[in-house]
């Protein structure tokens, strides 16, 4: 008979009629009388209980069993109260986590050693040495067991032990692995407010270093940069009008703060009605304007230059002039030479053949000829009578611009780099004949630039931005600093070319 983990127990039944102080010679195995029941045997004539049984042969002493199932069963209670605390330490971790995140939200802690330290516990420490000690505890008494289902536990309580410690050690990898993600988020931030810190005191530097221009001064080395757009709003007559432009008066020192507004229809090339604004106020608002209707513009390089505009007469390749005061049309000239029709007009932009300027110097005009094949050529006008009194040939073919502005008797050309900036890339220099090529980047709000008016009085760019308004700050370099060497040297168009003379009112290129 073969009793719980394989061990045989011999034991004593009482004979019918007799009671077990009577088994006298059977004291020898009297110790375990209590453990043992109902073994077939005999009872020989002396009254001596006679039974057979078969032990195996690595039988473990009673007494080493006891311990060794005691042991385990403290073990177990070991393990069950490591794992419970193992959820405790986890829930503490997870607050600890927590209260970190909360505190690098707020800013408060700019220092990473800070955060490292609330990672620092020694919760996980304490953890992992308590584990190591119950896998060692259950190495050493697998290794002393011999019992086959006492050894069976022992491997269940080791695996549960190392899957514990398996646990733990995610955990604190994965602690780690936020922590570290953490903390380059914070040395990210902390590098782009350092890099913030930095362009604040160069600006202010340049600031200090560079007075502002009054209006209307030309005491610099040119364009240096554009400022970031500002979307004033949108167009009056609402976002299908794309086509248009707007701005103020472009003549120098002008006592006039009045703003206009001139949106094309629909089909971008028919200007019939603008509006004007008394004060920048009364434009955002809408309120206290004049609307008038025109009837014969054609395209979107109109400007005003004292209180005149100036614009493309429709299907023609004259200029026109019209008094803002009464909206009277006073003159109407031919720009000799100039292809119209939509024959040279800038890139993304239709119907611009004649783009009229205002600056620093005088009222200007932009545009191509058959004879140039292209090129853009600048003139000087008479605001008075509209005649040429100086004309300049340029190297850049019109239709590969996307616009171009005047500024103090210097000419920018801009090409698109995308459909969210522009590039300022080559100047030409009405005073000297000379060109230069730049890179001044311009952010745009929308893909195409249908207008770029200078304002002297303020040093800005107005824009009109696909029936967006929209307005750029100018900063220019100061006379140490002036515009590069020329890019090469020409002939005919780095210098004054031929045509390049100025013209009395006689004579006409």
């Amino acid at each position: 008979m073969t009793s719980l983990f394989g061990v045989a127990l011999l034991y004593l039944t009482e004979h019918p009629g007799k009671s077990a102080s009577s088994y006298g010679n059977c004291g020898q195995i009297q110790p375990v009388y209590k453990l043992v029941k109902d073994v077939p045997g005999s009872v020989d004539k002396n009254g001596i209980c006679h039974c057979v049984v078969y032990l195996p042969s690595n039988l473990v002493p009673l007494k080493q069993l006891e311990q060794l199932l005691s042991t385990a069963q403290e073990l177990m209670g070991k393990h069950e109260q490591e794992l419970s605390r193992v959820s405790e330490y986890a829930h503490a971790t997870e607050d600890q986590d927590n209260q970190v995140l909360e505190m690098n939200h707020a800013l408060k802690f700019r220092n990473p050693t800070v955060l490292a330290a609330s990672y620092e516990s020694p919760a996980f420490n304490l953890l992992r040495l308590e584990l190591e000690g119950a896998q060692e505890l259950a190495a050493q008494l697998k290794a002393k067991g011999r019992v086959s289902a006492a050894g069976d536990l022992l491997y269940q309580l080791q695996s549960q032990v190392a899957n514990a410690s398996l646990t733990l050690k995610l955990l604190a990898d994965s602690d780690q692995r936020s922590f570290h993600a953490l903390r380059q988020e914070v040395d990210v931030l902390e590098s782009r407010l350092s890099e913030c810190e930095r362009e604040k005191e160069k600006e202010e530097a340049s600031r200090n270093s560079s007075p502002l221009l009054p209006p209307g001064s030309c005491a610099h080395g040119g364009l240096q940069k554009v400022s970031r757009p500002l979307v004033v709003q949108l167009n009056w007559r609402g976002f299908s009008y794309k086509a248009g432009a707007w701005g103020r008066d472009s003549a120098t020192n002008s006592s006039s703060s009045l703003y206009w507004v001139a949106p094309l229809r629909i089909d971008g090339r028919y200007f019939d009605y603008y509006r004007l604004h008394k004060s920048y106020d009364d434009l955002v608002l809408l309120k206290n304007y004049e609307q008038w209707k025109m009837g014969y513009g054609d395209g979107s390089g109109n400007t005003v230059y004292k209180n005149f505009m100036y614009f493309n007469y429709y299907g023609t390749g004259e200029m026109a002039k019209v008094d803002l005061s009464s909206n009277s049309l006073v003159l109407r000239r031919p720009l000799p030479g100039a292809t119209y029709n939509n024959r040279f007009s800038y890139a993304g932009v239709s119907w611009k053949d004649l783009d009229f300027a205002g600056d620093e110097k005088g009222l200007w005009v932009l545009y191509a000829t058959e004879e140039s094949k292209g090129n853009l050529v600048v003139s000087l006008l008479n605001p008075n009578t509209l005649e040429v009194e100086e004309t300049w040939r340029t190297s850049q073919y019109k239709p590969a611009l996307s616009g171009a502005f005047m500024a103090c008797g210097v000419l920018y050309a801009l090409r698109s780099l995308s459909t969210r900036q522009e590039e300022i890339f080559y100047a030409f220099d009405t005073t000297t004949g000379q060109e230069h090529h730049l890179s001044i980047l311009l952010d745009k709000m929308l893909e195409t630039l249908q207008s770029i008016n200078y304002c002297p009085s303020d040093h800005k760019l107005y824009v009109y931005n696909d029936g967006y308004l929209v307005n750029y700050d100018l900063s220019f370099q100061t006379l140490k600093s002036r515009l590069p060497k020329p890019l090469v040297k020409r002939s005919s168009e780095a210098k004054a070319p031929p045509n390049a003379v100025k013209l009395n009112k006689s004579h006409r290129p």
